[in-house]
């Protein structure tokens, strides 16, 4: 499947940008999959008004592959997202693993039909950059590729600005999730996109959740040779987005009315740092992030939107002191919540 092969709608949505967030799992107490709340988490995000999902990926939690749940949990985010809607939606398949298994994870999404892999390169991180490159258009001959920078916190590689140069050239690349949470990496990226010319093909998406209204607004001046680039990010593919949508997707229209003029509201800026505030505790910082999906979690849990917090890992929960940080977050960050417009449609997600 190449990206010319794409709805023409879901393909201009994605290179003008959108809110993608990063779909969680619900699961019962004793970790099957909660189909009623799981199907409620899809309509959720498409009411906010979320121009696309993204399922299999790390806030799906990757031990999905591990206990057969990755074909279904697409399935049926597939199957939910166009029987709840008939608005072009960018549907992104989480692809994982060593060669093989990213390609056959590639065909299946394909098969179900989503429009594009964010490909993780975590099973690769002891590869030299030219087999991560030689693995990356191995995958991309079957579905449009969305790159994938994660942070090494959670398994993320360290990669240089000249395989990002590289990776921008294949040409069946449609975007790339920036999200080592780290400026110099960021930059890194966008030297790379850059440097192969690629700025008109390759949407740039922040998957820092340390920064994220600052990524979307302001702009980014390359130079090279005595010319100046200026870039922009044009959407965003978060975990952080997997809460509190409705306000995040208002955030998003903010930040893109902002973008372009000469000078960007004060209040627009003091809000990232609200934003980051809120995301240390959701994503557990002071842990080393390792209750970052337990804390989104929590989050959906308060508003009805999961069961529990319950992931397909026993070990992996919130950490002590978290509990705390989220409730000071949701008291002294109220406003940003989505709460009541959870609360008016809960009954029919969940119908």
């Amino acid at each position: 499947m190449h990206h010319s092969d794409i709805n023409p709608e879901v393909r201009k949505l994605i290179a003008d940008g959108t809110v993608v967030p990063a779909h969680p799992l619900a699961l019962h107490s004793d970790r099957r999959l909660d189909v009623r709340h799981q199907r409620a988490l899809t309509r959720y995000y498409i009411d906010a008004g979320a121009g696309g999902l993204a399922v299999g990926v790390h806030t799906t939690q990757f031990a999905i592959r591990d206990v057969g749940l990755y074909k279904p949990v697409l399935e049926l985010a597939a199957e939910t997202a166009a029987a709840w809607s008939k608005r072009p939606l960018a549907m992104v398949a989480g692809l994982a693993g060593s060669t093989s298994q990213a390609v056959a994870e590639a065909q299946v999404a394909r098969g179900i039909g989503y429009h594009a892999g964010l490909l993780s390169l975590a099973a690769m991180k002891s590869a030299p950059e030219d087999e991560i490159i030689a693995h990356c258009e191995a995958v991309a001959k079957e579905i449009p590729l969305v790159g994938f920078y994660l942070q090494p916190a959670v398994g993320g590689v360290i990669l240089s600005a000249d395989f990002w140069r590289r990776f921008a050239t294949i040409d069946n690349v449609i975007a790339i999730k920036i999200a080592p949470f780290n400026r110099y990496r960021t930059l890194d990226v966008l030297r790379g996109v850059a440097a192969a010319g690629a700025l008109d093909r390759v949407a740039l998406y922040t998957g820092n959740d340390d920064h994220i209204l600052l990524d979307l607004t302001l702009p980014f001046d390359l130079r090279d040779n005595g010319v100046t680039t200026r870039i922009y990010f044009k959407g965003g593919l978060l975990g952080h987005w997997s809460v509190w949508t409705a306000s995040a997707i208002r955030q998003f229209e903010a930040c893109k009315a902002a973008r372009h003029k000469e000078a960007v509201p004060a209040d627009l800026l003091a809000l990232d740092a609200r934003v980051t505030d809120c995301n240390s505790a959701f994503f557990d910082v002071a842990n080393n992030f390792h209750g970052c999906i337990a804390g989104c979690h929590e989050i959906l849990r308060r508003q009805g939107l999961m069961q529990g917090i319950w992931c397909l890992d026993p070990a992996e929960g919130l950490s002590p002191g978290q509990m705390a940080e989220i409730d000071r977050v949701c008291r002294e960050h109220a406003d940003l919540s989505d709460d009541a417009f959870v609360a008016a449609n809960l009954e029919k997600w969940l119908a």
